[in-house]
Parts: structure tokens; sequence; C-alpha cells
């Protein structure tokens, strides 16, 4: 009998396991890639100036993660037309999951607000999950305006009209703040933007405008100097840190306006075991005491939703700050 060579095939449970590695090794975040992410520094985008309120808890945030997932979250700031600059290049980035995006309800208020916005937030531009919500923001003004409450504030800028306001922007949530607090209240206010909260704030004290709405850990040490007077806070409470500013709703009766949320955003077509880990690292990172601590000292609520629920929310949010920016009549620009 003559010999017969049988080619070795390998059993049919090892070629599967052994196909299935090849092709985990061509799907970017699937199988084995996402074992290894991340393998280099994310960078994490944040559409407004350093120094104010976005800027300031995206370090505090990233810190945190980058000492979870063992690599570097670097800041950078691509600040201008209200976070559309930011928002742009992370539409535009690789969807691999190292560009990020920490921002404000911005990004679903710039639709409403301007004709030509350079991303689409449906097709190019995937939620991840908040890490902070407002409770409101103080309405603070100069000074030597010589207002110490709502009702005088009121009695002024209906004796000086138009009295102006500043923001960091066009569209941006301290812009609308003002706006439908001015039509609640039947005065005339006049809108002085500027390039991030910082230089906004500084023309308050400077007397260049006479008043604005602004998060209140960015001007807190102003308020408590003597610097900037408080009139009221925005929120359906009065703020612990500051508890003799009332709020607003205790003259104008009705009048409340959250500061907002902060959130994290990435390419659209980031595979989805990339997407999960991002959400629960930075869901997880908002629970640490030291981040919790200054979130909620600094008038926020950690947050973090789920992302498939933080995508619902953002769609419900367009909408409603659509609505708010045909109240407050403000022309797409």
């Amino acid at each position: 009998m003559t010999s017969q060579h049988i080619p070795f095939e390998a059993p049919p449970n090892r070629r599967s396991f052994l196909a299935l590695a090849a092709g985990a090794a061509l799907l970017p975040g699937m199988g084995f890639a996402q074992d290894t992410y991340p393998q280099r520094p994310i960078k994490l985008l944040v559409g407004f100036a350093a120094g104010g309120t976005p800027d300031s808890i995206a370090r505090t945030i990233a810190e945190q993660v980058s000492r979870s997932i063992g690599q570097s979250l670097v800041i950078e700031n691509r600040a201008g037309a209200n976070g559309m600059i930011a928002a742009q290049a992370v539409a535009k980035a690789a969807p691999d999951g190292y560009t990020l995006l920490l921002t404000t309800p911005s990004i679903v208020i710039n639709p409403s607000v301007y004709k030509k916005v350079p991303y689409d937030l449906a097709r190019e531009i995937l939620p991840i999950t908040d890490v902070a919500m407002g409770d409101g923001y103080l309405l603070v003004v100069n000074p030597a305006l010589g207002v110490d409450t709502i009702p005088a504030f009121l009695d002024y800028a209906k004796r000086n009209r138009p009295v102006s306001f500043s923001s960091p922007g066009i569209g941006n949530t301290l812009h609308l703040a003002a706006e439908t607090f001015a039509s609640r209240a039947g005065i005339e206010m006049t809108h002085v933007p500027y390039k991030g909260a910082a230089p906004a704030l500084t023309a308050v004290m400077s007397g260049e405008v006479q008043a604005m709405f602004i998060p209140p850990t960015t001007a807190v040490a102003q308020v408590k100097s003597g610097k900037l007077k408080a009139i009221g806070f925005s929120s359906t409470k009065r703020w612990s840190e500051l508890p003799n500013v009332p709020t607003v709703a205790e003259s104008l009766q009705g009048f409340t306006f959250d500061s907002g949320w902060h959130a994290v955003f990435a390419p659209a077509g980031t595979p989805a075991p990339i997407v999960a880990r991002l959400n629960t690292e930075f869901r997880k990172a908002i629970t640490v005491p030291e981040v919790r601590n200054f979130l909620i000292q600094g008038g926020y609520e950690p947050s973090g939703r789920p992302q498939a629920e933080f995508a619902a929310f953002v769609q419900s949010e367009e909408k409603r700050y659509a609505e708010i920016v045909r109240t407050a009549k403000i022309t797409p620009e």
C-alpha cells in the first residue's frame, strides 16, 4: 500500500480563532485593537479661551481621565466663533478616539443663530457624555453703577436706555440668558460680544459695559473683592457660595436660566468599543471626590449620562434652544 500525504489542517475551532484574530487586527477599535486603546496621547479640544469655565472644567476632568487610562489628555484651546472652530476640527478629524471635544450648549445653539455652521451635528459629531450640569448664572454689574438689587437695575435700565452687556461671542448661553432677561423684564439691552469670558468680564469691571451674566466660578473672586457687584442668580435657588445674593426670580417672577452643560463629543464613526470606553472613563472621573467637589463648588452638578441617553438629550436641547433663540428675537447672522 502506498502512503498518501494528507495536508495538515488546523482544527475548525483554531481556524476560526485565527480568522477572527486576523480580522480584528484590521478593524480599528475592534477585537484586540480595543484592548490597546489608547496607545498615545489624546487631544481634547476646547472651543473657548484658556481661563474660562469650559477650560477649567476640561483641565480638571482631563487630569483624572489621564491617570485612569495611562495616557495624557492634551488640552488644545481652539477659541472662536462660539465654539465652531473647535467643533469643525473634531468633525473633520479621524474617528479613532484620539481627537475629542469638550464644549457647551453652543454646539446645539449655533445652527439657530448662524446662517452657516461648518459642521453637521447629526452626521459628523458623536455625543459621548455630559460631565456637568449648571445651576445658574450670576448677574453682575459694575459697582460704580450704584445698583444693588434687580429692581434698582431695572429702574436704572429704564432711565438709561440702552444698557449694554457683554458675553463671549454671539449665541452662547450667556448671551441668551441676558437677552431672555431683557425680554422678560421689558428693558432694552445692547449686546457687546468679546473673544472669551475673561475679556467680557473685564469689560464690566472697567465700565466698558454695565452688566453680564457669568458662570459663578468665573466671577466669585471679583465679587468677594468688591470689583464686581452680584445682584442676582438665575437658578431656582440661591448659590451656597454667595447666599446673600438673591435669585433673579425673587424680583422677576418666573425667570430662571440654567447655566447649561459641559459635555464630551467625538468624530462620528468612532468605533463603538472606543466610545464605550470613553463614556465609562469620563463618567468615572466625575465621581472622584476632588473632581466632584470642584464642580459643585462652581455651581455645577456632576452628570454623566450613558451614551445613548446623552445623544437623545442633545437632540432635545437643540430644539429647546432654538425656541429660546426665537423668543429672544435673535436674527441669524
